[in-house]
């Protein structure tokens, strides 16, 4: 016996020839009945097999759809559902709501502008500047051509005003676009507690209205000096609308004014030859050879007088003038109409232009920080016209104006001098004044009833 046998273990040969033949009935089963796992297997390529045949036999199929094609058969199903689409492609126009904070360069940014658009833009029009205005809440919408380079952009400046943007050959052309409003009559009625600018502000009015108010009765009233505490105002005014929303005001068409008790009425009348004026109620003119103060919302610091300690020279010395205190850069107005005879230095006057109107009268305003633009020796300005700035030229403590008037040749208190009467209006057009200013006066005493029955209440 072998050593070998000796360590092989003994069976009996029965069992021996049992387990040979349960080995070979496994073996018979799996050849007749394959796993479910093979035969799905066997599944999926004949499939794959199948589907490129066919996919190969369309002639017009391009080499990518093939594979997309051959690669969606035979998954599972929603096997397709992680895929990522092809990127869209980037698109050529967006909308950029300004926010706070925001610049033009911002914009550009946010719009992925190249860096030097914005300075191509800015360089190549002079209108292009008025784009760097820009204000929170401003839609501003830009166009980008297929090389990602600016193409165009339009943006609201205002509900009149829009401005558009257009690449050229040359760089690019900058327009300008007036959106006309509707016009319909507004009424706003204000009492004065302090000022009349505070009193307009609190009653709706624009800042440029309270302006207006000011110059229309600037000829009985001197805003400066006559104000008081219950003063009253009405006006009846264009207002402009766009889209059912007010987006501006036009002109005073009518108003009154009580100062200490006394009531002044203005009506706004144009002629056939498209001038307008500023009337009485009966027709009388309103408009006085001079206007009584030459600077809006100041005080007067100090009066005309014989006897007066100058501040810078501390000398009792003739103040023949009035000095109105107001901030620097105050605009100030001709009080008349006339001929520039100085607009220059003046010792210690500083700064000053003098003014005569015609035979008889000659204004001085001194003390200037500058000259408006025209304002120069020989020309000639208008009532209101604006010829200088408030400043503390020469010698002068603070930013006022020295204002001087003179009737032929001597000095006189120009608060208590009595104004010279323009022409009243033409008797042809007087028909037509009363016509239009009838319906204006009747609106105003409607609402100042309504008012005074809504305050009863």
């Amino acid at each position: 016996m072998t050593d070998s046998s000796r360590n092989s273990p003994l069976y009996p040969k029965s069992h021996l020839l049992a387990a040979s033949g349960i080995a070979a009935l496994l073996s018979l089963t799996l050849l007749v009945f394959p796993s479910s796992q093979v035969e799905a297997k066997k599944t999926l390529l004949s499939l794959d097999v199948e589907s490129s045949t066919s996919l190969s036999t369309d002639k017009d199929a391009q080499p990518a759809e093939l594979v997309t094609a051959a690669a969606g058969q035979g998954t599972q199903p929603g096997a397709g559902a992680n895929q990522q689409a092809p990127a869209a492609e980037s698109p050529r126009e967006t909308l950029i709501t300004v926010s706070s904070g925001d610049t033009l360069s911002s914009v550009f940014a946010k719009a992925a502008l190249p860096a030097d658009t914005l300075h191509t833009l800015l360089a190549s029009n002079k209108e292009a500047k008025q784009l760097t205005h820009i204000k929170p809440g401003q839609i501003i919408q830009i166009t980008r051509n297929a090389q990602g380079e600016l193409e165009s952009m339009t943006s609201r400046l205002s509900r009149l005003e829009s401005v558009h943007v257009t690449r050229t050959a040359k760089g690019f052309s900058v327009k300008r676009e007036l959106i006309k409003p509707a016009i319909r009559q507004a009424y706003a009625h204000g009492t004065i507690d302090s000022s009349l600018f505070v009193a307009t502000k609190r009653a709706g009015l624009p800042h440029k209205l309270a302006l207006d108010l000011a110059n229309i009765f600037g000829y009985d009233i001197d805003f400066a000096l006559d104000i008081r505490e219950g003063d009253e105002f009405e006006v009846v005014y264009e207002e402009k609308v766009v889209d059912d929303k007010t987006a501006g005001s036009g002109n005073i068409l009518a108003a009154r004014f009580t100062n200490r008790g006394k009531t002044y009425t203005a009506v706004r009348h144009t002629d056939r030859q498209g001038n307008s004026t500023y009337y009485r109620a009966d027709g009388s003119s309103m408009r006085k050879a001079f206007i009584r103060t030459p600077v809006d919302f100041a005080r007067i610091s100090s009066r005309f007088t014989n006897a007066r300690r100058h501040p810078v020279l501390n000398k009792i010395r003739a103040h023949k003038g009035v000095d109105y205190a107001a901030r620097p850069g105050t605009p100030i107005k001709a009080t008349g109409d006339g001929k520039i005879v100085l607009a220059g230095r003046k010792g210690g006057y500083g700064n000053t232009v003098v003014i005569q109107h015609g035979q008889r009268y000659r204004t001085l305003y001194a003390h200037m920080k500058g000259f408006a633009k025209g304002i120069r020796n020989g020309s000639h300005v208008t009532q209101g016209q604006i010829i200088g700035y408030v400043g503390t030229t020469g010698l002068s403590t603070g930013p006022h104006l020295h204002y001087e008037f003179q009737v032929n040749g001597t000095h006189v208190d120009p608060l208590s001098q009595k104004l010279p009467m323009a022409d009243p209006i033409a008797g042809a057009e007087r028909k037509r004044f009363l016509q239009q200013s009838q319906p204006l006066l009747a609106r105003m005493d409607q609402e100042r009833t309504s008012l005074l029955a809504l305050n009863k209440r």
